[in-house]
């Protein structure tokens, strides 16, 4: 009796997986001796760095954490805290993070984690302009950072100075110079680290800190990150003076606080009060900590942004 030889060999699966593997151990071996034979030289080098908007309440208004540079380029101007990347050794968002340990003086090991873990932090975006560095072609990856009660500030290595300076005296028209901007320091309250006088960001930061207002002006109005501001525990006229702040607008005491109740999950009860009653003896405030919501709806919109909608 004839037998049926048309399905495949006992050995043929074998056999096709031996072939693939000996394919793949070439196609590595291949890209190992391509890789040595690599030159980066071959390219122009391009660095990367780390810059960040750290923005926090200090006496009801929102500030911005700038360094003066103790060396070149632009020794003697101000800039955002940032530094280089450090290659092979962290990522992007661990850099943004040492940098501002560094320069608002968290250092310390588990001090560092716990000052850190209350610090909002992401990315705002990417500069990466050919001049926009004199020493060599640098992009430079901005973060926004929201905190609330940071220290005073300490320089780190590469910085004279360092100081918060109320984002609301600060000029961030464009100057003569495309890759600095003056900002004008008031010199009655002795200006950023006892500086009086004009101050200059120094490379592309005046434009990284406009856009890093627009995006904490825009976030706040459809998510809960104004909180970001603030102790755990707090009240709705806490709460009003950050959009206040970070708005630079005064908004309406009563409408305000009907919006945030109606948002779910923005705000939940405490359960308590405040252990004192307003400036003028009021009674005692209730109390309260961010919800779970990632979104409000409705958003809370700046007054002027209703407008328009209207």
């Amino acid at each position: 009796m004839a037998t049926d030889e048309t399905g495949p060999s006992p050995a043929g699966p074998r056999a096709g997986q031996d072939r693939a593997g000996q394919e793949r151990s070439e196609r590595d071996q291949s890209e190992q001796e391509w890789l040595a034979a690599y030159d980066p030289r071959a390219y122009t080098p391009v660095a990367v760095t780390v810059d960040v908007v750290a923005l926090t309440l200090r006496h009801g208004s929102l500030h911005v954490l700038l360094v003066e540079r103790a060396a070149p380029p632009y020794q003697g101007s101000w800039a955002l805290p940032g530094g280089f990347l450090r290659a092979g050794e962290e990522d992007l968002d661990g850099a943004a993070a040492r940098e501002l340990a560094e320069e608002t003086g968290l250092l310390g090991g588990s001090e560092v984690e716990a000052a850190l873990s209350r610090i909002y932090l992401e990315q705002l975006g990417t500069y990466g302009a050919p001049h926009r560095d004199p020493r060599m072609h640098v992009v430079s990856v901005a973060y926004l950072a929201f905190a609330p009660d940071l220290p005073d500030p300490q320089a780190g290595t590469d910085a004279a100075a360092a100081g918060w300076y109320p984002v609301a005296d600060l000029d961030l028209r464009p100057s003569s110079r495309p890759e600095a901007a003056v900002v004008p320091v008031d010199t009655h309250g002795g200006g950023v680290g006892g500086h009086s006088g004009p101050l200059t960001l120094a490379f592309d930061h005046a434009r990284i800190l406009a856009d890093g207002l627009d995006r904490a002006r825009a976030k706040i109005e459809y998510s809960p990150l104004a909180t970001a501001f603030l102790p755990y525990d707090f009240t709705i006229p806490d709460l009003r003076a950050v959009y206040e702040a970070v708005w630079d607008e005064k908004l309406h005491p009563g409408n305000f606080h009907r919006k945030v109740l109606s948002v779910p999950g923005f705000v939940e009860s405490t359960g308590t009060t405040t252990e004192r009653g307003g400036a003028r003896g009021g009674p005692r405030a209730r109390t309260y900590h961010a919800g779970d919501a990632q979104l409000l709806h409705p958003a809370l919109l700046r007054p002027a942004r209703e407008d328009e909608i209207r």
